[in-house]
């Protein structure tokens, strides 16, 4: 049973909520996030909670540390893994090594440092109408791109990472309520992250979780306790639960 509050304030003045999917200048080539940038646009909101994934891999440990302490904000340094099974978060990894091209290597290395690993926008262009190119979770042009949750659901991926991100803000609405929708039928704890590589999309999706969170411990343990919610509407001034059923 999960202990969440009924109702959010318009300003988010704490560290239960986080946004888990961040990109930066400092990391992320697609970007135009800078670090300073992302800070601010976060106090705008009141978000406190900033998880920086960057995609090519966390910060200097060091780097990190002292850029954290000059703000008010709870930072917690991570990865976006571009692997044989499509983008996958990574937690509680020191730093990017050779290998982690397979979701299966990632998996091994992240969880025998007690990491947590999320499979990111799973489901994103897989809907598509008109597709141009493969989908990340299907790269082989022989497979066939699975149109239903019970097709979907037998993907390996989702035997190697320990959750599922549902609310992405970079895919369609209609992808992430299939991810949802794949999420529950595997009974996998499901996240938001905004996938910001600008400041117009920082916060578009969080995750909730019950208690406070001061330190990447912290958060790490919280992970692994699987009690976290995705949210929604942060930007609008209307914090919400994201409807996770697609119908």
């Amino acid at each position: 049973m999960t202990r969440f509050g009924a109702t959010h304030r318009l300003v988010v003045l704490m560290s239960r909520i986080f946004d888990l999917h961040i990109h930066t200048t400092k990391g992320s080539s697609d970007s135009s996030l800078t670090p300073e940038e992302l800070i601010l646009e976060a106090e705008r909101l009141g978000l406190r909670g900033l998880c920086i994934t960057e995609h090519s891999g966390p910060w200097d440990r060091h780097e990190f540390a002292a850029f954290a302490a000059l703000h008010n904000v709870v930072l917690i340094r991570a990865m976006e893994a571009d692997t044989d099974m499509g983008h996958i978060l990574a937690f509680g990894v020191d730093r990017y090594q050779s290998g982690f091209n397979r979701a299966e290597e990632l998996s091994k290395a992240a969880h025998a440092v007690g990491g947590f690993v999320v499979s990111a926008h799973p489901f994103r262009g897989v809907l598509g109408r008109h597709q141009r190119t493969r989908p990340l979770l299907y790269p082989d042009p022989k497979e066939p791109i699975p149109q239903d949750v019970d097709t979907a659901m037998t993907h390996p991926v989702f035997q190697l990472t320990d959750a599922i991100e549902v609310a992405n803000g970079g895919t369609s609405d209609e992808e992430n309520r299939f991810a949802a929708d794949v999420a529950q039928r595997l009974n996998l704890p499901v996240t938001g992250g905004s996938d910001a590589h600008s400041h117009h999309g920082l916060g578009k999706f969080v995750t909730e979780f019950p208690d406070e969170i001061f330190d990447e411990a912290q958060f790490l343990a919280a992970l692994h306790r699987r009690d976290f919610r995705p949210l929604e509407g942060l930007r609008q001034g209307s914090l919400r639960p994201y409807r996770l059923r697609s119908t």
